[in-house]
């Protein structure tokens, strides 16, 4: 796994980091992480019913995501989220740590990124720097920077809520 703080100094990716308890859900968030001058983020790691597509999807942390409408968007077979040796394979991450920083561990880009439009008109995001013992504070310039570094083109589209 990549170190990502030692890639983000290298790139001249800037951030702010913020320590605080482990966080495995949005409640958690809400409860452990201090407030932040940054739009808060969730990251479903989502796979087809073949498990030939993979998908990072990546929306406000408030939103309820439609699955069922999402696969037909991502012109996808029916989507299920990606078990816990699944994401580790592709991301090289544990269940409570995806985040977008993930993608430095997908060499062969076999995850496809999808950042919800809403979320993508903020400024700034918050993220995990892949454990959840962290919170990194990122502004949108400083993401193309990491994504672009990474090789990842990303796709933001309406992600469908409930």
């Amino acid at each position: 796994m990549t170190d990502i703080y030692k890639f983000l100094a290298d790139h001249q990716i800037e951030c702010e980091r913020h320590n605080h308890p482990p966080v495995f859900t949005v409640e958690d968030v809400h409860r452990l992480v201090p407030p932040l001058p940054a739009a808060k983020t969730k990251s479903l790691f989502l796979r087809d019913t073949k498990g030939l597509r993979h998908f990072l999807i990546i929306v406000r942390g408030e939103k309820r995501v439609n699955l069922k409408a999402l696969r037909a968007i991502l012109n996808s077979s029916k989507l299920r989220f990606g078990s816990p040796e699944r994401l580790k394979k592709y991301l090289g991450v544990d269940p409570g740590s995806v985040s977008i920083f993930a993608a430095v561990n997908d060499m062969d880009k076999a995850v496809e990124i999808i950042i919800d439009t809403a979320l993508w008109e903020s400024d700034a995001f918050q993220f995990h720097p892949l454990v959840n013992t962290s919170t990194l504070v990122i502004s949108r310039d400083n993401i193309e920077r990491f994504l672009g570094k990474t090789g990842h083109e990303t796709q933001v589209l309406d992600v469908p809520g409930l």
